[in-house]
């Protein structure tokens, strides 16, 4: 299992490790020139998750933290509740299985019948009564500085990560104003986002005061997700779909995307914002420029 590493990068509890063994794989191709070249490439691998002694899903992954993952997903889906008191997670790497145990037996078998395949990369999955799981979502109504914005953004793009490395991949930040403090990543962004609702559980970290930022799209999922682990803002670098926009502005979350440079686009929660940076004072990215990886 990954353990947190002290960082060198300030402030952050958890960075991103690009050099830690089993992500990556050195594979030998050719480029547009016909030389031969090598490259890093992102590893996937399987990850079956229980509850007790059912089993709940099979998600691919690049198998870091995967206590954090299981925690994550069962919250998320609201397998387990604030009523849940989770005595272990065990984890087996040869079996590439993660069983978290409970005090008492939990009432998930009605959610198995409810799977909806969605949008997320990885093939995600989210369970069909999720969205009736909103109506009691009360979001505080947090205010959001752009220069807080504008210096989340310059760290964590210039963070080193497997983003950068090798591409192919998600990030997921969990920042507090102006710090990035936990930066999780996997093949698709919900895993990601659930590596940072898990450590959240793990911690007992209070969502309130928090901004959630990913490299992926603002898609109804990611939105749902970060409404349901109670954080008041999520902000990307990408773009977003109309579900994920409407579903923003009813349960109040403040929603940023097309982050790149001097630029961005509130498109919920704008009421909210505190325009504290003139956007002439920042450096901007030329238009079309992009960071390496899936966006």
């Amino acid at each position: 299992m990954q353990l947190a590493r002290d960082s060198d990068q300030s402030g952050y509890l958890i960075a991103p490790d690009p050099s830690a063994p089993r992500l990556t794989r050195a594979v030998t191709g050719f480029d547009h020139t016909g030389a031969e070249t090598e490259i890093s490439v992102v590893e996937e691998r399987p990850l079956t998750i229980y509850l007790n002694g059912q089993e709940i899903v099979t998600a691919m992954t690049i198998g870091d933290y995967p206590d954090y993952l299981a925690l994550g997903f069962l919250r998320n889906q609201r397998m387990l509740t604030d009523a849940d008191t989770v005595t272990r997670v065990d984890y087996d790497e040869e079996l590439e299985t993660v069983v978290v145990r409970t005090e008492n037996p939990t009432n998930h078998e009605d959610k198995l019948k409810k799977k909806t395949r969605t949008s997320g990369c990885a093939v995600g999955t989210v369970f069909g009564d999720m969205m009736e799981g909103l109506e009691d979502v009360t979001l505080p109504q947090a205010q959001v500085r752009t220069s807080w914005l504008y210096a989340l953004s310059a760290a964590i793009n210039r963070t080193p990560s497997l983003y950068l490395e090798a591409g192919a991949i998600h990030g997921t930040v969990l920042c507090q104003q102006d710090q990035p403090l936990v930066y999780m990543e996997d093949v698709g962004r919900h895993n990601a986002v659930d590596k940072v609702a898990g450590w959240m559980l793990q911690t007992s970290s209070n969502p309130a005061d928090k901004i959630l930022y990913t490299t992926g799209r603002l898609t109804s999922e990611m939105v749902i997700k970060t409404a349901l682990m109670g954080i008041p803002v999520l902000a990307s670098r990408s773009g977003f779909t109309a579900w994920g926009v409407e579903i923003a502005r009813e349960v109040g979350l403040t929603l940023i995307g097309r982050m790149r440079g001097q630029r961005f686009v509130c498109l919920s929660g704008e009421e909210r914002l505190i325009r504290d940076t003139d956007p002439a004072s920042v450096k901007d990215e030329p238009k079309g420029a992009g960071r390496k990886g899936t966006a």
